[in-house]
């Protein structure tokens, strides 16, 4: 029987190596601004949107409507979500920023790219075009549909 192939022949592990490296230092940039990635995700996906259903941000999203109101509520903590009820339906309720949270966004919008400069601005115009292109036709061949948080 052949030995077991090395870790490092895996284009997995070193996809995982660069997601890790990125993920983890946005993640603490984030931490310093009270914010996870995932509470960074909704916000930014309620920016610039009339407010919206817990239901319509899980679909967006990829994740359980339970989830959203989690991440909401943790927000509406922060000050930084609202939340109202339906004009005829009073179950049913839409999230949206506050204006906290719509100052907040461009700021942690520029914490986003700064960590993207940060780490991939080792990399030339064309080489980071590749990579952007290469990573895109990934996603569409597997029919990536999940909006990464964590």
């Amino acid at each position: 029987m052949p030995p077991p192939s090395e870790l490092t022949v895996h284009q997995g592990y070193w996809l995982r190596m660069v997601s890790n490296a990125v993920s983890q230092d946005f993640a603490r940039k984030l931490a310093a601004e009270d914010v996870t990635v995932a509470e960074w995700v909704l916000m930014r996906s309620l920016y610039g949107e009339a407010p919206t259903t817990p239901s319509s941000l899980a679909d967006r999203m990829g994740l359980t409507r339970g989830a959203i109101t989690k991440l909401a509520d943790r927000l509406m903590a922060k000050g930084l979500v609202g939340r109202k009820s339906h004009e005829s339906d009073g179950r049913a309720h839409y999230l949206f920023l506050t204006e906290e949270g719509m100052t907040r966004v461009p700021k942690l919008a520029d914490i986003a790219d700064e960590n993207d400069a940060a780490f991939f601005d080792v990399l030339d115009a064309n080489d980071l075009a590749t990579l952007d292109r290469l990573l895109r036709l990934l996603v569409e061949r597997h029919s990536l549909r999940d909006v990464p948080v964590d």
